[in-house]
């Protein structure tokens, strides 16, 4: 039966659902950023995994304290099964979906992934795309429609997935057991993991075609 906490939980709130679910949480929305498609734009995930890790080494509040593992093994997992699942959609249904859609962003992200998949070649596109919000939702979609090899796909999201949400939470967990009170800190720090990672959005756009 859902408490008090779990049945106010906000679901585009981070430290809502870290509160109310803890590694249950990660695995949730790692799974629904990369896997679900247009409901993965509204998910944190930067935004998730590093105050999940912060708040394995220093519970807000005085709280209790997520267990690492779990949230290492929930974002591991909830990436790496979301974007194959994205993936496996793409290749079945991918252009019908998107041919129905009238959303301009979507389009333009789904652009960018196509993009990237051209101008890096499969294997690297797959793995960067994991740290650029957004096109992470859009990859394996745009992946499975342009016929990706499944293999390709297969090993490289998981090498990208596991990279992307391993280096965030210990990043977060590295953080909390080093500086005093940072989890005091959560909301600029998160908004600075926001804006650094969409660095290679911006870098991606400067580059000539």
């Amino acid at each position: 039966m859902l408490t008090h906490l779990q049945a106010a939980v906000n679901p585009l709130n981070g430290s809502s659902l870290l509160s109310a679910f803890g590694a249950l949480a990660v695995l949730v929305v790692t799974f629904a950023e990369s896997g679900l498609f247009i409901v993965g734009f509204f998910l944190p995930g930067d935004t998730l995994l590093f105050p999940a890790g912060v708040l394995c080494a220093a519970p807000a509040g005085g709280g209790t304290a997520l267990s690492l593992w779990q949230v290492l093994l929930g974002a591991a997992v909830g990436a790496c099964l979301g974007a194959q699942f994205s993936f496996l959609v793409g290749r079945r249904g991918g252009t019908a979906m998107l041919a129905r859609s009238r959303s301009a962003r979507l389009k333009a992200v789904v652009a960018r992934g196509e993009d990237l998949l051209e101008r890096y070649g499969q294997r690297k596109a797959i793995v960067i795309g994991r740290f650029i919000p957004m096109v992470r939702t859009v990859l394996g979609p745009v992946a499975g429609v342009l016929q990706v090899p499944t293999r390709t796909f297969t090993l490289w999201q998981v090498v990208g997935g596991v990279i992307w949400s391993q280096s965030l939470v210990l990043l977060g967990y590295w953080l909390g057991a080093t500086v005093p009170g940072v989890d005091n800190y959560l909301l600029p720090l998160v908004a600075l993991v926001v804006v650094l990672s969409f660095l290679p959005v911006l870098f991606q756009r400067r580059r000539p075609h």
